[in-house]
């Protein structure tokens, strides 16, 4: 047969043992193939599920935990695979630390991004639906996953913040308690009866739903401008209330004090002339 096909002896045997290497590994990287793709599909339908049941328990955990296992299992599967192909295992783990330990000092604000995530979760300074106020950016968190910590503003702008950078800095939660206080200031003319204005003021909050009863509401005499009597309002809300309260209150406040003769005041200024002979 070798004869016919005009193969030398040498390459006759390296023939052989291509055949039987082939008929070896052959299967072994066909079931390697069909391990990975069927591994990777269970994986990505294993995700799926548990973030739809994680997010209707824990909306804030479920993105950063289902990104975390889905990398811990693709790393586990590929692990499996090159042990089926015959790679060693040791060897194999062995190459991936090396490779983590080089990408790591590569990636350092990358891991720190990673580690503030996990403080995130574990201290919960904010969760997923909460307003927060941070680097610059006011707006309700919509997820936080692995690396970064996702808000919307209300102009409807997606901010994407590094989790290093929330979990090393100053926040504010607008969303932590239920209740919030309106501080508001309204101006009334010096000579105009501060009961009458500091009456319609309460009269109107009383009025309004929003307002809560207790705390009480406070009105006071906050200061005395240049040019007005400066009424200090503070009422407390619903947090979720809070700006539609204080807009309405504007617009309530100055309707008021026009229909009941309280003037609100704007900076003026006399101006004496002389006459010089």
């Amino acid at each position: 047969m070798d004869e016919m096909l005009g193969l030398s002896d040498d390459a006759s045997e390296l023939l052989e043992h291509g055949v039987v290497m082939g008929m070896q590994y052959a299967p072994k990287l066909l079931l390697a193939v069909i391990t990975l793709l069927l591994g990777l599909w269970l994986i990505n339908r294993f995700v799926r599920v548990l973030d739809s049941k994680l997010g209707q328990r824990d909306p804030t955990l479920n993105k950063f935990l289902c990104g975390l296992i889905g990398v811990v299992l693709k790393i586990l599967l590929l692990i499996s695979v090159a042990s089926m192909v015959g790679i060693a295992t040791t060897s194999f783990v062995a190459l991936i630390g090396a490779a983590g330990l080089a990408v790591g000092l590569a990636l350092q604000g990358s891991l720190a991004n990673f580690a503030g995530g996990v403080l995130i979760l574990i201290f919960k300074p904010f969760k997923v639906g909460d307003v927060i106020e941070a680097q610059g950016h006011l707006g309700s968190v919509v997820e936080i996953q692995i690396l970064y910590t996702i808000i919307n503003t209300f102009d409807n702008r997606r901010i994407v913040i590094p989790n290093g950078e929330l979990s090393n800095a100053s926040l504010t939660n607008l969303s932590a308690y239920e209740t919030r206080r309106c501080d508001m200031s309204f101006g009334i003319g010096y000579g105009d009866d501060i009961d009458k204005a500091k009456a319609i003021c309460r009269r109107l909050i009383q009025e309004d739903e929003r307002a809560l009863e207790e705390p009480a509401p406070l009105i006071v005499v906050g200061g005395l401008g240049d040019s007005s009597v400066d009424l200090t309002v503070r009422a407390w809300t619903k947090s979720a209330d809070l700006w539609p309260f204080y807009w309405d209150m504007q617009e309530k406040v100055k309707k008021a004090f026009d229909a009941e003769g309280v003037s609100i005041p704007f900076p003026q200024r006399d101006v004496h002339m002389y006459k010089v002979e």
